[in-house]
């Protein structure tokens, strides 16, 4: 569990991610920089940032449902397209176990238990792009069907996005314009509205606005 230190035993939305056929990168070191960097772009809304614990798996803790979510997405469109990653995402108590920060509890065993859902769904053909799970550890707060609901049909849109589409749209959440973003791509502002309209870019935008405010 991750190794960070909180005062009680307190409700937490855990974040668990590891990196989808890490084995066949030949620069371990060049994709453990890049993760790193990726998950430092989360740390700020975190209650406990997101650090690798060990190999290519990663773990943090979040105040609410939605901020993982949230943190989820951000961290995937850092890495897309060349490094893919999946996602369990729990809710429940989070307990520290010793002077050390490290945790155990229900909040944990949810998000273990939705990131490996999320491994074992990918090797069904109907399910292959989806990346992102949640299970409530809690017996309250959010309803996992209809959060599941949402974040498999966003990650099936992100699964069908091209690599432009996937830059197109991390720039756009990352606040820049379509002109500048068209300037970056070579093409014209307008040929990026059109592209975003036809591949629901706008649309994966405003998912993702509504998926952040869960609790």
């Amino acid at each position: 569990m991750a190794r960070v230190k909180l005062s009680t035993s307190t409700l937490r939305a855990t974040l668990i991610g590891d990196v989808v056929g890490s084995r066949a990168f030949a620069d371990r070191r060049g994709l453990h920089r890049r993760l790193t960097a990726a998950l430092a772009t989360v740390a700020e809304d975190a209650a406990d940032p997101p650090a690798i614990t060990v190999g290519d798996e990663f773990q943090g803790a979040y105040r609410t449902v939605g901020l993982a979510i949230d943190a989820a997405l951000t961290i995937r469109l850092a890495l897309a397209p060349d490094i893919d990653v999946r996602f369990g995402i729990g809710w429940g108590a989070v307990t520290v176990l010793d002077e050390a920060g490290v945790q155990d509890g229900p909040g944990w065993w949810a998000a273990r238990e939705a990131i490996e859902w999320t491994a074992a769904a990918q090797q069904q053909p109907g399910l292959a792009r989806v990346r992102t799970v949640f299970r409530n550890g809690a017996g309250e707060g959010a309803d996992p069907h209809a959060v599941n609901a949402a974040l498999m049909c966003r990650d099936h849109l992100l699964g069908s996005l091209d690599e432009r589409a996937l830059r197109i749209l991390a720039g756009m959440r990352a606040g820049r314009s379509k002109k500048e973003l068209a300037v970056a791509e070579g093409i014209s502002a307008s040929a990026v509205s059109q592209r975003a309209g036809r591949a629901g870019l706008d649309l994966l935008l405003t998912a993702a606005m509504e998926l952040r405010e869960i609790r």
